[in-house]
């Protein structure tokens, strides 16, 4: 099979983030896909050596031959509850690898009830929430809790300086309308309110109201991790952010085409009397998604990826190989590796 990589809805606002830094990291067989030619062919002149195809989740013939001799499939489509499925299925029957980026929880947990079985007998990774959402977070925890057998709790703390969503983000939204869960007690539990928090994420985000706001790293951590409780604290300003219809979408400020936007991303791990914490900084929640699905693919092609099956980026990869690759641009990673605490209220 050729080492062709396949991008769904690479016209989208974090796909055209994704081809480009595969572009920019010397892949040139490429096939970009999704449901409108009109918004393909207007890719063709920025990376001129690719293929596009047409292609429509509601019909498999279409998936399959889109992706027939595809290595590894990035789906960068959302709503995942709707797009997941499908192109899963069409990389079972193609042999392709698979990649996504959901921040929804329930779409992970569907992917792994559903195709973990499978992916292992035909030797196919799948790797669901492999973005800012679900997958930092987890490469994030693996490497801070990799030298315990067990975690007594993982805390994740999110900050942005603000948050101007895509249609994308708004769509799944509108789409996501199941319970949030969090993972408690050694098991998943819906959501119940508690109190917002003062968090300090230092600069350049700073001292921000935080609100306990799981998506898909509670699924993506607690799937592989030992870990008794995860929790997920996200800044308040960047909810309100969302929830203002008015909040315009991101605008590219950079030769990246990143957005201003700054974010901080800080994992919190207690066992026992002893605290760990790291934290990834950077630009622009959509764009660093692209390093990190590039390191993957660049992981999967070169075999150093985990066994087959559906895994996360954490479980997947060598965190320390993994976060050390990514270039400091893109995510500063800062460890801090050990102190103790005597009270943790």
């Amino acid at each position: 099979m050729e080492n062709t990589i396949a991008i769904y809805g690479a016209y989208g606002h974090t796909g055209k983030f994704i081809v480009a830094e595969l572009y920019r990291q010397g892949y040139r067989n490429l096939l970009l896909s999704g449901r409108d030619l009109e918004k393909l062919t207007a890719l063709l002149p920025f990376f001129p050596d690719s293929e596009i195809k047409v292609a429509d989740i509601n019909d498999p013939k279409s998936l399959d031959e889109a992706f027939k001799d595809t290595k590894i499939i990035i789906n960068a489509a959302g709503p995942y509850l709707d797009t997941a499925t499908p192109i899963i299925k069409s990389a079972l029957r193609s042999g392709s690898h698979y990649i996504d980026l959901s921040a929804e929880q329930k779409t992970v947990l569907d992917i792994i009830e559903e195709f973990s079985e499978e992916a292992k007998n035909k030797e196919i990774l799948i790797i669901p929430a492999a973005a800012f959402y679900g997958g930092l977070a987890d490469l994030l925890a693996t490497e801070l809790t990799k030298e315990w057998e067990h975690t007594d709790e993982i805390n994740v703390y999110i900050g942005l300086d603000s948050w101007h969503p895509t249609k994308g983000t708004r769509l799944t939204g509108d789409r996501n309308h199941y319970k949030r869960l969090t993972f408690k007690d050694n098991r998943l539990k819906e959501l119940e309110p508690t109190p917002p928090k003062e968090w300090n994420f230092k600069k350049p985000i700073g001292n921000k109201e935080v609100v306990s706001l799981p998506l898909s790293e509670i699924i993506t951590i607690s799937s592989h991790l030992n870990v008794n409780t995860v929790n997920t604290y996200l800044s308040q300003n960047s909810l309100d952010d969302l929830r203002n219809n008015n909040t315009p979408e991101p605008k590219p400020t950079d030769e990246k085409n990143r957005s201003s936007q700054q974010f901080s991303l800080e994992v919190v791990a207690l066992k026992d009397n002893e605290e760990r914490r790291i934290s990834a900084q950077g630009q622009d929640i959509y764009a660093v998604t692209a390093p990190l699905v590039v390191e993957a693919v660049n992981r999967i092609l070169s075999g150093n990826a985990a066994s087959k099956g559906v895994k996360t980026l954490g479980e997947a990869f060598v965190t320390s190989d993994f976060l050390n690759s990514l270039q400091e641009d893109d995510i500063k990673i800062n460890i801090v590796e050990k102190s103790h605490v005597k009270d943790r209220s």
